[in-house]
């Protein structure tokens, strides 16, 4: 279907551009890229729903997941209606019409693929800091700045181990017993951080969602941030190799460039430990391609986003009113997805802060170094493309 429908505004097009005599040189590339370009599936009933933990410990039915997305699409196209009913009258877009306010103060996106075995450390490390700085998940108020409560939804990409049991296990762990054996995590070992104590959260902080079908690490962390509530959003690998303890660095740095819509995002950089153990250890090979990767970003990408030194590190936080100028215009869903929301950032005039931040290798990684480098190489170009030809554009 979606084939059939390029297929229709290919052919719209090829008259368009017959009268605007354009060479056949350049239909042929703007066929190839309409026919290339990535385009997400919409999301399934049943991944606009979760389940969490009920206060006796029970996991709930499927619930529905709240969604500032569908609000906000359906009060812009009534917009649309109503500005046409007038000819000439400009439709209202944002910041004129804004995203519905936040419920709670923190809201964190984990996208998960197989990480039963990583999960719960990273999960240890999020709520012992959420809670002591952000208080009970229920302390929001909707509408209000105050710097309280927060949730974490975690993305169970199209996993096949136990991921999902693994997350609703640490929720009626750390919901039901005040005493129980804190799970280590990357910052917690070798005496590196402070040792955890254990945190008893409340009811529902943790949602999980189940994706029907692996989407990528972008899709996911694009359908969550569909559905958060926060006034903050960050999304975090569930690997857990980003300190979480410096997510205050980000806030700080992200209310320090906010404009006067409260617009701005907040980049998590290692691009500080370049030199360091950390990645002097690494292969020759892998070290090549991402400097090689690197070069290639400040080619390709417009100014702000090319000066952004790391723009891969999984650790990034957007301010709410910032979601509408780029959630409804993602289309990558692998690797590169974080360049995308880069660049949508700064044709927005959005401002980006970039900031240091700790961070370690942890085992078990899902990229396979040769081919997703190639991989992100190829959708960096075909990204790029769609957008300078049009095929991309914000409505």
């Amino acid at each position: 279907m979606l084939l059939i429908a390029r297929l229709g505004i290919l052919g719209m097009y090829s008259s368009k551009m017959s009268d605007m005599h354009i060479s056949d040189h350049s239909w042929q590339v703007y066929i190839a890229l309409n026919l290339l370009a990535p385009s997400p599936r919409p999301p399934r009933r049943s991944e606009k729903q979760y389940t969490t933990i009920l206060p006796d410990g029970a996991r709930s039915d499927p619930q529905q997941l709240p969604c500032w997305l569908d609000k906000w699409v359906a009060e812009k196209e009534a917009a649309k209606r109503e500005a046409a009913k007038e000819p000439g009258t400009r439709v209202v877009v944002p910041p004129q019409m804004p995203i519905e306010g936040a419920e709670l103060f923190m809201s964190v996106v984990v996208p998960a693929y197989n990480e039963e075995g990583r999960l719960e450390g990273m999960l240890e490390e999020a709520v012992e800091y959420l809670e002591s700085q952000y208080g009970s998940a229920h302390d929001g108020a909707k509408g209000q700045r105050t710097q309280k409560g927060w949730e974490i939804l975690v993305l169970s990409d199209g996993s096949i181990d136990r991921t999902v049991d693994v997350a609703l296990e640490f929720a009626k762990e750390h919901q039901l017993s005040q005493h129980h054996a804190p799970k280590p995590g990357p910052w917690s070992r070798n005496g590196d951080a402070k040792a955890l104590h254990s945190t008893h959260i409340p009811h529902g902080s943790i949602r999980v969602v189940t994706l029907e079908e692996n989407r990528g690490k972008g899709g996911a962390v694009t359908h969550g941030m569909r559905h958060v509530r926060g006034q903050y959003i960050v999304f975090a690998d569930a690997d857990g190799a980003s300190r979480f303890g410096d997510l205050g660095k980000l806030v700080d740095g992200c209310q320090s460039i906010e404009d006067k819509h409260g617009r701005g995002v907040a980049i998590g950089s290692r691009a500080h430990l370049v030199g360091s153990e950390a990645v002097v250890q690494r292969s020759k090979l892998r070290n090549f391609l991402m400097h090689s990767f690197h070069i290639l970003l400040r080619i390709m990408t417009p100014p702000a986003t090319a000066r952004i030194k790391d723009t891969q590190c999984g650790f990034k936080l957007f301010s709410r009113p910032t979601l509408p100028y780029i959630v409804p215009y993602m289309h990558s869903e692998g690797w590169i997805f974080d360049v995308e929301m880069l660049m949508l950032a700064e044709s927005a005039d959005i401002a980006m802060i970039e900031v240091a931040i700790g961070w370690k290798e942890v085992m078990g990684s899902k990229l396979n170094v040769i081919w997703d480098s190639i991989g992100m190489a190829w959708g960096l170009a075909l990204l790029r493309a769609c957008w300078i030809a049009g095929i991309y554009k914000r409505d």
